[in-house]
């Protein structure tokens, strides 16, 4: 179905001196780098370490915003206000772009993270405040950046509302439901790590645009980016068998911003 697709990894995701995935080997291998922002995860070295190693490389540098919860990596369920909410996301915003265009670059996409990602996907006050901010962050191209979703998001139409173009993306090594979401963590299954199937998988959503979800039936998810979660075991090994096996069935990998 596409002939081109865009490979995001989440990045920077250490703090101080603990180190989460091998950052530099993945940043050879994709195309896009959603860099934790200081809410989940990272610090002001981490994000300048690893927006200056993207940039070198070439490689897009994303604002990956989170609920304020070091402790918990972001994936736990929080209630904030929307007010409250959108001023932290266009704080991480904001941050990472000005550390990026001080290394040479700068921040071409937003996409949340954790349980802001899924909360946003079903949640429109949490959407709201996710593109709210987002509209409120103009660079200067001059108009706001696209924030990366789920097909099917509550997210597209919102970010509509404000303006905000919205990018879809498929998960590679994450189990989906019927309904197009993700199957939570904390069941088995939900994270998949044999390189083989992950690669398959992704060729399968770039080039017919579905996925098989945990009850066997296929989904529709059009998406125009990939994710390989940086901190799975074995990242590095699930993005290159990732990228070859796009690269073998015809798909150029591109960045989509």
């Amino acid at each position: 179905m596409n002939a081109m697709i865009d490979l995001n990894a989440d990045l920077g995701e250490g703090f101080g001196v603990w180190r989460l995935g091998d950052d530099l080997a993945l940043l050879d291998v994709v195309t896009s780098a959603n860099v934790a922002c200081g809410f989940h995860a990272g610090d002001p070295l981490i994000i300048r370490r690893t927006c200056a190693a993207a940039v070198d490389r070439g490689v897009a540098v994303g604002a990956q915003v989170s609920y304020r919860d070091l402790a918990g990596f972001g994936r736990r369920e929080m209630q904030v206000d929307p007010e409250e909410l959108c001023a932290e996301v266009l704080y991480q915003v904001s941050a990472v772009d000005g550390i990026a265009r001080a290394m040479g670059g700068m921040v071409s996409y937003v996409k949340p993270h954790g349980a802001l990602y899924n909360r946003a996907c079903w949640d429109v006050e949490q959407a709201e405040a996710v593109a709210a901010a987002v509209a409120d962050y103009v660079p200067s191209a001059g108009r706001p950046l696209p924030v990366l979703t789920l097909p099917g998001s509550v997210l597209h139409e919102v970010a509509a509302r404000y303006g905000v173009p919205t990018v879809s993306e498929a998960f590679a090594d994450r189990a989906y439901t019927p309904s197009g979401t993700l199957v939570p963590r904390s069941e088995p299954g939900a994270v998949l790590h044999d390189p083989d199937e992950v690669a398959a998988r992704a060729v399968r959503m770039a080039r017919k645009g579905t996925v098989t979800a945990v009850d066997g039936t296929e989904v529709r998810i059009d998406a125009r980016s990939v994710c390989v979660h940086g901190d799975t075991p074995g990242a590095v090994a699930l993005a290159e068998a990732v990228r070859k096996a796009l690269t073998g069935a015809g798909v150029t990998i591109e960045a989509f911003a």
